[in-house]
C-alpha cells in the first residue's frame, strides 16, 4: 500500500506527520506501522527523539497539541472525534472539545480576486459594501460582513483559497494511514480508525460545500415553518456558490452571554426549556438536526426566539433508529433496564457481548436514579454512563448515533449554564411518548411488516436456486470456503520474508563458494576476467550477507 504514495508531496507530507507524532511522544506508533521505514527507502530522514517539554502531560493531551500542529484537516478530525463520546473516556473528549480552528485571516487581497471569480460578476455588482475585516476566521473559511444593494446586512462566508487541495491530501493519507494501523496495531483496533476516518471524510467535504450546508439551513426551517420559536438565516441563493454563502446577518445575544440576555429582560429559565424542545424536535420527530448547537452557534433574539448558524455538522437519523433512541431515553427515564438492554443489544450488531453481565450492569446503573425526582435527573449524566458501558463492553454507536448522544450532552450543558435548575427529562418526556405512539401506530406496524414481508418472499423465492447451485458446486468438486484474516496476511507476509532472506542466503553461500573455486583456480597465466568474476563474487556475496544483517535488524526493531 505504502508503494503507492508515489509523488514527492505526500512523502513530504508524510515526513512531516512522523515528525510531529515523534515529536509528541508516539515514536512507537511511527515505527509499528511501518512509517519509519517508507519513509528511510525514500531518502526522507526522520529524527525519533521526541520533545521532553511534553513528557509530563498525558497521552489526551499529546494527541491534542499534536493534531494542531498537523494543521486544519486533522484540527477538524479532532472535533469529530469529540463526538465520538462512545469510544473516547471523559478525559479525551475533553481535550478533542477544546481544539479550536480559529487561525489568522487572509488578507482580503488574497481573497477578493477568488470570490470575484466564484460569483462570475464584480463585487460591486453583488453587494453595496464588504467589510474587509473579517468577522471571524478559520481554517477552512472566514466570514465577512456585507450589505447588498437594498441596505440588507448579510454575512459573507467564503472558501479558503486552495483548501481543498489540501484536505483531499490529508483525507487520503489519513485513509492509508487508519487501515495500516487498524492492521498492525491490534491495540488500537477499539477505535475503529478506518470507520472513522470514512465518517470524517464525507463530514468534512459537506462542510466544503457551502450549498449543501445552505440546503440543510432551509430543510431545519422548513421544519420548523410557523412554529414561532426557531429563525434560520434567509440564504440569498442568487449569491451562494459551493465555495461561497450569503445568509442573513443574525443581530442577537450570543448564547454564553448570560448577561446580555438578562439586560434585555429575557427568561433565562423559558430560553433553555425552548432550545431544549427545539433540538428534541429536530432529533426525534424530524430526525434530521444541528449536531452542534455549543454557545457559539445559537443566538437569543430579543423577541425570544432562538436563532441558529452554521449548519456545516448536521446529523440524520430514520424512522427506525428514532423509535430505538426513545426507547432507550425511556428506558433511562422510567427506570426499566430490561427495555435499555435490548436497545444496546441491537445497536452491538451481533458483536459477542456477555449479555447477562451486561444487562447486570445496566440494571445497577439505572437503579442508581430509582426515586430521584425528574427535575433531579441528569440525561448528559445518564447518557455519559450509558457510553462508558458500550466502551466497556467494546462495543460502539454507528456514526449517526454518536452525533445525536453527542448533541444531547452539548444541550444538557447550554442548558445548565443557562438555568442551573434546568430539566432536561421533563422536557423529553412528550417527545418520548409521542416517538414510542408513532412506533406502535398501526400504519408504522404495517410498514414494517411489509418490509419484513418482502424480505422473506425473496430469501424463500431464491433459496431453491441458491441451495440447487451449493449442491451442484459439491457435486463438481468445485465447492470453496473463503476465509479472510489479517492475521494471516500478516502470517504470509513474514513467511514471504523469511524465504526471501534463505533465498538470498542460499545465493551469498554459492557465490563464496564458487568465487573461491575461481580464485583457487587463478594462476600466473590465466585471464584476467577470471580473476574479475572471482571478486566480483566475492562482492557480490558481501552484498549479499550486509542485506540480510539489515533486514533481520529492521524485524528486531518491530
Amino acid at each position: 500500500m505504502w508503494d503507492t504514495l508515489g509523488t514527492v508531496r505526500d512523502l513530504g507530507r508524510l515526513q512531516e506527520i512522523a515528525a510531529v507524532l515523534v515529536k509528541y511522544g508516539f515514536g512507537d506508533l511511527v515505527r509499528r506501522i511501518g512509517l519509519a521505514d517508507v519513509l528511510e527507502r525514500a531518502g526522507k530522514l526522520l529524527h525519533l527523539r521526541r520533545s521532553e517539554q511534553h513528557a509530563r502531560l498525558s497521552s489526551a493531551q499529546r494527541v491534542r497539541l499534536a493534531l494542531e500542529a498537523l494543521g486544519p484537516t486533522f484540527i477538524k478530525l479532532g472535533q469529530v472525534l469529540a463526538t465520538r463520546v462512545d469510544l473516547f473516556p471523559p478525559e479525551w473528549i475533553a481535550e478533542f472539545s477544546r481544539l479550536q480552528s480559529d487561525v489568522p485571516a487572509l488578507p482580503w487581497a488574497e481573497v477578493e480576486g477568488p470570490l470575484t471569480v466564484a460569483l462570475g460578476v464584480p463585487l460591486s455588482e453583488a453587494f453595496a459594501r464588504v467589510e474587509p475585516v473579517p468577522m471571524a476566521a478559520g481554517s477552512l473559511a472566514q466570514a465577512h460582513r456585507a450589505w447588498l444593494h437594498d441596505g440588507t446586512a448579510v454575512v459573507l462566508k467564503l472558501r479558503r483559497p486552495g483548501i481543498g487541495e489540501v484536505v483531499e491530501a490529508d483525507l487520503r493519507l489519513l485513509a492509508r494511514l487508519a487501515d495500516i494501523v487498524d492492521a498492525r496495531a491490534p491495540d488500537l483496533a477499539r477505535f475503529h480508525l478506518p470507520e472513522v476516518v470514512t465518517q470524517f471524510g464525507r463530514s468534512l467535504r459537506r462542510e466544503l460545500d457551502f450549498v449543501a450546508e445552505c440546503r440543510s439551513a432551509e430543510r431545519i426551517a422548513r421544519n420548523f415553518a410557523g412554529s414561532g420559536q426557531l429563525h434560520i438565516p434567509q440564504v440569498y441563493w442568487q449569491w451562494t456558490r459551493s465555495s461561497v454563502a450569503v445568509q442573513e446577518f443574525i443581530d442577537g445575544i450570543a448564547g454564553n452571554d448570560a448577561a446580555g440576555i438578562d439586560a434585555v429582560g429575557l427568561d433565562r429559565h423559558q430560553l433553555a426549556l425552548q432550545g431544549a424542545r427545539i433540538v428534541l424536535k429536530m432529533v426525534l420527530e424530524d430526525g434530521f438536526f444541528h449536531a452542534d448547537p455549543h454557545p457559539g452557534n445559537l443566538f437569543f433574539l430579543r423577541d425570544g426566539r432562538i436563532a441558529l448558524i452554521d449548519f456545516g455538522m448536521v446529523g440524520r437519523l430514520s424512522e427506525q433508529r428514532r423509535g430505538e433512541v426513545a426507547m432507550l431515553l425511556h428506558g433511562l427515564a422510567q427506570q426499566r433496564p430490561a427495555q435499555v438492554s435490548e436497545v444496546l443489544l441491537d445497536w452491538a450488531g451481533g458483536l459477542e457481548v456477555d449479555e447477562a453481565a451486561l444487562m447486570q450492569d445496566i440494571a445497577v446503573l439505572v437503579d442508581t436514579y430509582r426515586g430521584v425526582a425528574l427535575k433531579d435527573l441528569r440525561v448528559g449524566a445518564m447518557l455519559g454512563e450509558v457510553t462508558a458501558l458500550l466502551r466497556q463492553y467494546g462495543l460502539t454507536l454507528p456514526p449517526d448515533l454518536a452525533l445525536m448522544v453527542k448533541t444531547f450532552l452539548t444541550l444538557d450543558g447550554v442548558g445548565r449554564q443557562l438555568d442551573p435548575d434546568f430539566d432536561m427529562t421533563t422536557a423529553a418526556t412528550p417527545f418520548l411518548q409521542r416517538a414510542i405512539a408513532r412506533r406502535y401506530r398501526p400504519q408504522a406496524l404495517w410498514q414494517r411488516g411489509s418490509e419484513h414481508a418482502d424480505s422473506w418472499w425473496d430469501l424463500g423465492t431464491s433459496f431453491p436456486r441458491d441451495a440447487r447451485q451449493i449442491l451442484q458446486a459439491t457435486r463438481r468438486g468445485r465447492l470453496q470456503l473463503r476465509i479472510e484474516t489479517r492475521a494471516m496476511d500478516r502470517f504470509g507476509e513474514q513467511v514471504q520474508r523469511a524465504a526471501n532472506r534463505l533465498v538470498v542466503g542460499v545465493i551469498t553461500a554459492a557465490l563464496v563458494v564458487g568465487s573461491s573455486i575461481v580464485m583457487h583456480s587463478v594462476g600466473a597465466h590465466s585471464s584476467p576476467w577470471l580473476l574479475a568474476l572471482g571478486v566480483a563474487g566475492f562482492i557480490g556475496a558481501a552484498l549479499c550477507a550486509v542485506w540480510i544483517v539489515a533486514s533481520i535488524w529492521r524485524s528486531a526493531r518491530h
